[in-house]
Parts: structure tokens; sequence; C-alpha cells
């Protein structure tokens, strides 16, 4: 009988196990991974849908606390400081609160991240950053809402915002060069010819001291004996840029003949187009 029991439990365990019903959520969460430049942003919503119902002015209701999603906070997280309409924004994370309205929407990013939806109790104190930015309309409507990175550049990013016929987009800058410029001048005190090299490419494509990019590129060049066709390109467009059209010429024939060895048609005419142009 003892033992009948035992295995009467064992098999009501199991069916507890097995019997549990999964079913699909009405707001589906998301996470996005993203770098922006050297800065890393993750963004954690849930995602409401608006199934025939009318959303702001109702659902979302104007010039009210929104949390900007379903569910639990809407997070989003930095690796570094940012900045927001000449504002530092701390690294860290975020709850990403808004007020919408017809016209515009306040974006607010608040320093506790736990609560369900808005906090009960709104404290000022915890608002890292508040800005408004403009609210567009939408030409087609948007069903499910959604929040993104769009506009990616290396030194900035847009935040953006849409549901139904609302658009709203916010701006924020990152570090980028600052980390790059750090990273650069910490490796070079050991650095190979590869490292010059990415470090002359940087300043010259970030339009940064072209003559430090002149250096990098001609450190690079002296401590790497195959003198690679690229290293040889870069270093004609530097010194073009630097208004030195014989000198660039000149390198750019020596990136011509490297690159017909290594039959690399793209640099062949990339350079073959530069003298051309150089020598007008």
């Amino acid at each position: 009988m003892k033992n009948l029991l035992i295995l009467l439990a064992v098999v009501i365990a199991n069916f507890s196990i097995e019997a549990q019903v999964k079913t699909p959520e009405s707001s589906p969460k998301t996470k996005i991974n993203q770098s922006v430049g050297l800065t890393d942003i993750e963004i954690v919503y849930s995602r409401p849908s608006a199934r025939g119902r009318a959303v702001f002015g109702n659902l979302v209701p104007f010039g009210k606390l929104w949390r900007t999603g379903a569910n639990e906070n809407s997070t989003i997280s930095f690796s570094d400081d940012v900045m927001i309409d000449g504002k530092t924004l701390k690294k860290g994370k975020y709850a990403l609160y808004t007020i919408p309205n017809i016209q515009s929407w306040e974006i607010i990013f608040y320093k506790t991240t736990d609560n369900w939806g808005t906090p009960q109790e709104f404290n000022e104190a915890n608002v890292a950053l508040r800005t408004t930015v403009k609210e567009e309309a939408l030409s087609k409507p948007v069903e499910t809402f959604t929040i993104g990175l769009s506009r990616l550049d290396t030194d900035f990013a847009y935040l953006e915002m849409y549901w139904e016929n609302s658009y709203a987009a916010l701006k924020f800058e990152v570090p980028t060069q600052k980390k790059a410029i750090e990273s650069i001048e910490k490796v070079l005190s050991g650095a190979t010819g590869a490292d010059y090299f990415s470090s002359a490419q940087f300043y010259y494509l970030s339009n940064l001291d072209i003559n430090k990019a002149r250096t990098y590129i001609d450190r690079a060049l002296e401590l790497t004996p195959s003198k690679p066709f690229y290293y040889l390109r870069l270093k004609s467009l530097i010194q073009a840029k630097q208004g030195d059209k014989k000198g660039a010429i000149e390198t750019a024939k020596l990136s011509l003949a490297a690159s017909e060895a290594a039959g690399n048609q793209d640099y062949v005419k990339m350079n073959k187009d530069s003298i051309t142009e150089w020598s007008k």
C-alpha cells in the first residue's frame, strides 16, 4: 500500500509538470543590442499591439506618464556617458518613460528600473535626464509599438519610437573620438605597423589632425617591410589632403604597382583615378 501511494504521488507530480500551460505573451519582450561607435547600447522592452484600439489620446493618454511599452519597465543601457541636447547622461541602465503629446514627446531617463509600469510615486530626484522631441505623423499606421536605433554613425545615433501614426526620435552622441584616441595613445607605446596603420586610418577618416595621420602612416610603412598597397594608398590620400599632390601621385604610383602585383583590381582603379585627378 505504501509503495502504491509513493508511485501515485510520482505520477501526479509528473503530470503536474507536463500539464503546465504555455501561451504566447500578448506583448512580447524584445531585446536590442547595438554598438554605436565604441559604445554598447542595450534596450529591453515589451511590445503591445493596437488590435483595433485607438492608441494615443485613448489607450495612451496625452500628457500622462507612460511606461513606453508594456508590462515591466522598458530599459535602456549605455556603456559610456552620452550627450543628449548638450547634457550628459551618465553611463548605466535607465527606465525609459515618455509623456506623449500631439506635437511633442517628453522623454525621461529614470534611475530606478524595478517598477512594474510607472512608479507608484514618481520621484524627480530619480530623473537622470529629461528632454523633449518633436512628434511626427506617420503616413502609414504601425500596428505594434517599436523602439529602435537608426541613422547609426561613429559619433551618434537616434533612439526612435513609433506606434499607430506617431513617431518620435531622440539624437544621442557617444564619445568615440575620445575613446579611440585614448586607445591609440595607449597601444602605440609598443605598436606594430598594423596598429599605426589603423591609427592613421582613423585620423584620416575622422577628419582629425592630418599631420598626425601622416606621422602614423609613415611609421606603419617603416615597420612593415612588405609595404602593402593599401598602406601606400592611405598615405597617398593623406598626402593629397595635406596639399602635397606631387607626393600623393608618387605614392599612388607605388600603390598602383603593388596592387597590380597583388591582382587587386579595385585598388588598381582607385589609384589610377586618383593619379588622374591629382595630375590636373
